[in-house]
């Protein structure tokens, strides 16, 4: 298809009318706004959430800690569908202080039971292991598409809500000028 097929609305031409005029530059608007704007916000929370897992893998620090009470076994409300269960740990910080909370335990360890939890710099227990570098890449890519089309789905509805009206009008001037147009071809059959 050539150039002159594809960019028909911008030509000069005696059918031409000023909605199509419009209608050429609201779409040319829509994805000049698509592309660079979804392209900015994708990118900019891609970076952000690469960040934020750069950040947790850099203070969260593994360390051993103690199960105080049995994690219990079988459906609970706190259950996850890992088959891990909120239970109470107690662990020491990076200046060696004595620390308990709650975190996701397997289901099932007996008191006393050693487990594996997360901490931050200031000894603050964390729900969670960090996100992993691969996984990152990952989940920071999801999120910059995500924010991408969060930009584009309202631009493309705003400039399909501005078409069909365009449309309409359209419509409604054909329909003016075949009530104007349609008599001179004769009488009117049905």
């Amino acid at each position: 298809m050539s150039t002159t097929k594809r960019l028909w609305r911008w030509r000069s031409n005696p059918l031409r009318r000023h909605e199509d005029i419009v209608e050429a530059w609201v779409v040319l608007t829509v994805w000049v706004i698509v592309a660079f704007a979804g392209a900015v916000a994708g990118l900019v929370t891609a970076r952000s959430a690469e960040h934020e897992f750069a950040e947790q893998r850099a203070h969260r620090h593994a360390v051993r800690a103690v199960l105080v009470a049995e994690a219990p076994h079988g459906v609970t409300a706190d259950r996850q569908t890992d088959g891990r269960v909120r239970g109470s740990v107690r662990w020491a910080a990076p200046d060696g202080t004595p620390r308990s909370g709650q975190t996701m335990v397997d289901g099932g360890l007996k008191a006393g039971a050693s487990v594996t939890v997360w901490q931050d710099d200031q000894g603050r227990l964390a729900l969670s292991q960090p996100t992993g570098r691969a996984e990152g890449h990952v989940e920071a890519a999801l999120f910059g598409a995500a924010a991408a089309l969060a930009v584009a789905a309202p631009v493309f509805g705003a400039g399909a809500f501005a078409r069909a009206r365009l449309d309409r009008r359209r419509m409604a001037r054909w329909d003016q000028e075949w009530d104007l147009v349609g008599p001179q071809w004769g009488p009117k059959t049905g």
